[in-house]
């Protein structure tokens, strides 16, 4: 699973660009079930199980990333940006990325320290401050690379690092693209459809109308949440670790999870001796809020995966809590067909 989550990640795709990794998630489950591709962009496909559930079952997870939308090029050949998903700007200074269709390499760039009056050094960075170096020394050297609206991404740095912890852009929510692939490749106990989302980042748009479409009793949203398992952040703040496996939560800022399916997670996780967490806290939100308000209405759970430093180019996971979610999530397949 973690070359398919490399090949993944490794894909340009901010929301309402997602085209080039549908594309390759297609041609990796073309030969496994049936699927569509709606007016959207989001892949809905349909894996025939060994039985049909007592519950139509759907289980989505989603292919945009966070990045940036080309809005200005300045007369010095410079770009100015604004973020597309939730990037704190701070992450985002001296950042190799690449550039529209072509993938123009460039950097982030801002006023150097040595330069900036004392009061300025001490404030936050804002969004508005930054600009993209990519080397062209003007306008029109710059147009003749990229035009505006162009999608801007992080470039691709994935990596293996210590104890088995995985690092790289568009982690959030292309391991949740990956499992839901390694799930339509394997044999199911029931009959399910597997929804690749888009344009989550920005609201959650692609599963409403995926929702509204499948009409599913129970939708199972595999996502990425924030682990605050940090120096420095007290105990009550670290929400969830890497390493302790899966996180169920009860409640984040946009849905209240079914009480029956949270009690039942977590049991189906006990019974297969799958280490399972509780996110310690409200926080975060996923597309569960859409789902579960989308036509007459759908009971929603999420399954995350612990991942620090969410929405950066550096996010971090653990290869031993992807592979007990793929368990898990097999498990209630299983214990919500029934």
């Amino acid at each position: 699973m973690l070359k398919l989550t490399q090949e993944l990640c490794g894909l340009p795709g901010i929301s309402g660009d997602e085209g080039k990794v549908a594309e390759y998630i297609t041609n990796c489950i073309k030969d496994c079930c049936n699927y569509q591709i709606d007016g959207l962009g989001n892949v809905i496909a349909f894996k025939k199980g060994k039985k049909i559930p007592a519950k139509k079952l759907m289980l989505n997870a989603h292919m945009d990333e966070v990045g940036f939308v080309v809005t200005h090029i300045g007369g010095d050949g410079t770009l100015k940006f604004q973020a597309v998903g939730g990037v704190d700007p701070a992450v985002v200074v001296g950042r190799r990325v690449l550039v529209g269709a072509k993938a123009i390499p460039g950097v982030v760039g801002t006023a150097p320290i040595h330069l900036m009056e004392a009061a300025a050094r001490d404030k936050a960075v804002k969004m508005d401050e930054l600009y993209i170096d990519i080397g062209a020394d003007s306008k029109e050297e710059a147009e003749a690379l990229v035009n505006l609206g162009d999608s801007v991404t992080f470039e691709d740095g994935f990596t293996t690092l210590g104890d088995g912890f995985v690092m790289g852009k568009a982690l959030d929510d292309r391991a949740g693209c990956a499992m839901l692939i390694k799930l339509i490749e394997s044999e199911l106990e029931y009959d399910c459809t597997f929804v690749f989302t888009v344009q989550e980042e920005i609201g959650c748009v692609g599963a409403k109308a995926a929702a509204y479409a499948v009409k599913p009793d129970i939708s199972i949203i595999v996502e990425t949440t924030t682990a605050g398992d940090l120096a420095g952040v007290a105990s009550n703040k670290k929400v969830c670790a890497l390493k302790n496996g899966p996180v169920v939560p009860f409640m984040d800022r946009g849905t209240v999870y079914d009480r029956q399916l949270y009690d039942r997670a977590h049991a189906v996780a006990n019974k297969m001796g799958i280490p399972c967490q509780t996110k310690e806290g409200v926080y975060g939100g996923t597309e569960g809020r859409s789902i579960q308000t989308a036509g007459a209405g759908a009971k929603v759970l999420a399954v995350s995966l612990p991942c620090r430093y969410l929405h950066s180019a550096s996010c971090l996971l653990a290869e031993q809590d992807m592979q007990a979610e793929l368990r898990l999530l097999a498990g209630l397949i299983e214990e919500f067909g029934k």
